[in-house]
């Protein structure tokens, strides 16, 4: 099977990768965090490279390109740390926009693909602990539309956005996976309440009392799934962008740092333990790739993959992180210092669509008459 990337799959990594050590220093990445975390204008730099309607079919504006060209804008997205709500906006919410009627797609996609409206999926409830069908959010039926009432926790970028994708329930008991409809919400029409995140971004949570909404779709659980999917696949490809990058900062460091006389890269302990740094990060730049290839795939083969891939990262980005943050030091441990910020990113990733017990169980759950993971 050959894995390498076509030539336009690494004209679009040399772009990305030219913002951003062009224009996305550490400097302005540290310098946002502290204002609060406000991300808008970075999303805009990212629409004019045309990365915000990279997967939008190509007759709403956008590029019309799929997963494995996601997976290279992310991988350069995390390298280079940045702090933009682009999987949710720009993978995510294309794909919950996919079962709207016409005219809705007409209305919002061609602004989505061109960065003018940032739209976000709002998933998250505070008893749902990653199961997307536990939604309590309740939608009835009103003369001029729909209203919903509930609240969603952790809405990427959430007082930024021009508008919010949202499942809530229009039948049945708060876990069933039918009866839940997605469906559009302006900000206007709800009450956001904003926060920074410990990585430096922004994140709020959206209270619907009442809220008039547009119906996007009814019995939306599998595209809710699948766009969660498109979301943990993007999740894996920042998180081997990050350790690509915190382990090239390290390594640095180990050439220059010196102790007894000594550089630390010439310790024959510390060289072993950035073996098995790399090693780490190779297996789940693996299973990265392997998740994005099976995004198109059957839902049960999917969705199994994603899982698999998930637990790998998970069990990379702890191990890598905090081996290259001992490797350093105290330093590591300072905000001025970047290797920090890889770390806490890495540490948030773990907790986003999903944490690694959590996809442990989907993957224990699908493995049925065999025992082995990869099966």
């Amino acid at each position: 099977m050959d894995f390498d990337f076509t030539d336009d799959q690494e004209s679009l990594r040399d772009a990305v990768r030219r913002w951003v050590d062009k224009g996305f220093t550490f400097e302005r990445r540290h310098a946002l965090a502290k204002a609060g975390g406000a991300s808008r204008a970075v999303y805009t730099e990212l629409a004019e490279l045309g990365l915000s309607g990279l997967v939008i079919p190509e007759a709403h504006g956008g590029l019309g390109l799929g997963p494995v060209d996601a997976m290279v804008v992310c991988e350069e997205l995390g390298r280079g740390l940045v702090n933009a709500p682009y999987a949710a906006a720009a993978l995510m919410a294309p794909a919950l926009l996919a079962l709207a009627p016409a005219e809705l797609k007409t209305s919002w996609l061609p602004d989505m693909a061109s960065g003018g409206k940032l739209v976000v999926p709002a998933l998250q409830e505070r008893a749902s602990r990653y199961r997307w069908h536990h939604v309590s959010t309740k939608a009835t039926g009103s003369g001029d539309g729909w209203r919903l009432n509930g609240t969603k926790c952790v809405v990427p970028a959430g007082d930024e956005a021009d508008a919010f994708i949202v499942p809530a329930r229009v039948s049945g008991a708060d876990s069933d996976t039918a009866g839940i409809s997605l469906f559009l919400v302006l900000p206007s029409d709800a009450k956001v309440s904003a926060y920074a995140t410990q990585d430096g971004a922004r994140a709020a949570d959206l209270h619907l009392a009442n809220s008039k909404a547009t119906l996007i779709a009814h019995e939306a659980f599998a595209t809710i799934e699948h766009a969660v999917d498109i979301g943990v696949a993007a999740v894996c490809a920042e998180a081997v962008g990050l350790m690509d990058r915190l382990v090239a900062i390290t390594v640095e460091y180990m050439n220059t740092r010196k102790q007894f006389n000594a550089t630390l890269a010439s310790f024959q302990a510390l060289r072993h333990r950035m073996a098995d740094v790399k090693m780490q990060l190779e297996l789940g730049r693996s299973m990265s790739y392997f998740a994005s290839l099976k995004l198109d795939t059957l839902p049960t083969q999917r969705r199994r993959a994603i899982s698999q891939a998930r637990v790998q990262l998970g069990q990379s980005m702890r191990f890598v992180g905090q081996q290259c943050i001992q490797l350093h030091g105290g330093i590591a441990c300072t905000d001025e210092y970047v290797a920090s910020h890889y770390f806490k990113r890495l540490t948030m990733l773990e907790m986003t669509l999903g944490d690694t017990l959590h996809h442990l169980g989907e993957v224990s759950a699908r493995m049925q008459d065999t025992a082995g993971v990869f099966a």
